[in-house]
Parts: C-alpha cells; sequence; structure tokens
C-alpha cells in the first residue's frame, strides 16, 4: 500500500493536469526512498523504478503497459494486470500473505546500492543516450507536462544551443 503523502502528492499532480508519468513519478520517489532508508533493497535501479510503476497502476495511476516491442510478454502481462487491478477490472482478490512475506523476504537480501545517486544517474544517462530521436521525444514529453513558462525556457534552451554550435 502506497504512503498517504504519496497519494496525495499524486493527486495533486492529477488536478494540476500532468501527465500519468509523472503522477506514477511519486511512487517511484517514495520506492527509491524505501531502498535508501533500508526497508528493502533493489537488484537494480530499474527494478525500483518498475515497482514503484507497480504500484502506481495499481493505485489508479493512468500508465499504460509497455507495448509488444518495448518488453517480454510476461512483463507486459503483469503490468496489464496491475492497470486492470487499478482500474476496477481486475481481481478484487487479497494477495495471499505468504506470497507477500516471500517477496519481502526477497527484497530484503537485494542491494541498497541500486538506488544511490550514482546508479541512478548511470541509468538517467544509459536513458538518455539511446539515440537523438528517443532522447527528444523524451524532452517534448517532458516539456508537455509543464507550465506555459517552463515550456517557453525549455523551448529556448536548445536554440540557444543550435546558435552557439553554429558559431564555434
Amino acid at each position: 500500500m502506497p504512503d498517504r503523502k504519496t497519494l496525495e502528492r499524486a493527486e495533486k499532480d492529477e488536478r494540476e493536469g500532468t501527465s500519468p508519468s509523472t503522477q506514477a513519478g511519486e511512487f517511484v520517489r517514495e520506492k527509491i526512498h524505501h531502498v535508501r532508508e533500508g526497508k528493502h533493497g533493489a537488484r537494480s535501479p530499474q527494478q525500483a523504478i518498475a515497482i514503484g510503476l507497480s504500484k502506481a497502476r495499481r493505485a489508479g495511476i493512468k500508465v499504460k503497459p509497455p507495448a509488444k516491442e518495448k518488453t517480454s510478454e510476461s512483463t507486459r502481462r503483469k503490468a496489464e494486470r496491475d492497470y486492470e487491478r487499478g482500474h476496477g477490472e481486475g481481481s478484487s482478490r487479497r494477495t495471499s500473505a505468504r506470497r507477500s512475506a516471500a517477496t519481502s523476504r526477497a527484497l530484503k537480501r537485494e542491494p541498497r546500492e541500486s538506488a544511490s545517486r550514482r546508479s541512478l544517474s548511470a541509468r538517467a544517462h544509459a536513458a538518455a543516450g539511446t539515440s537523438i530521436s528517443q532522447r527528444s521525444a523524451a524532452a517534448r514529453q517532458a516539456s508537455r507536462t509543464n507550465g506555459r513558462a517552463e515550456r517557453s525556457a525549455a523551448a529556448k534552451k536548445p536554440a540557444r544551443t543550435r546558435r552557439a554550435r553554429r558559431r564555434a
């Protein structure tokens, strides 16, 4: 169950009209903090992010499951199940106590460094370095979640960079 503060922050984001990924970011943030506090670990930054996204979907945030070519079939099915559960279509059965305890035990054995600034930074750099078009698409999506002033500033920045490159 997500913390009350996390749910409040996600609801505030929704009221402000931010994108679902921004709202889900609150759940990812919570998971990162849990790993840093030592509540449990994560095998990699991606695992911490995936757990946060799963929680967001179950809490009713409209984060779409990944596309077929983006991830494995089992991961996509799990994301679809989480999405349905958060939107009233999935199973309303409670998770078994044994399964929940087993998951908690497994996560407690995982390392804590996966949520360090260094490993998260490396993850972000790897994601940003995939290709220019993907990086550009990510920047466009990020700019849509900002207000008018932030969008304007974000639009001026690449123009400045282009001007600087032309001079060099």
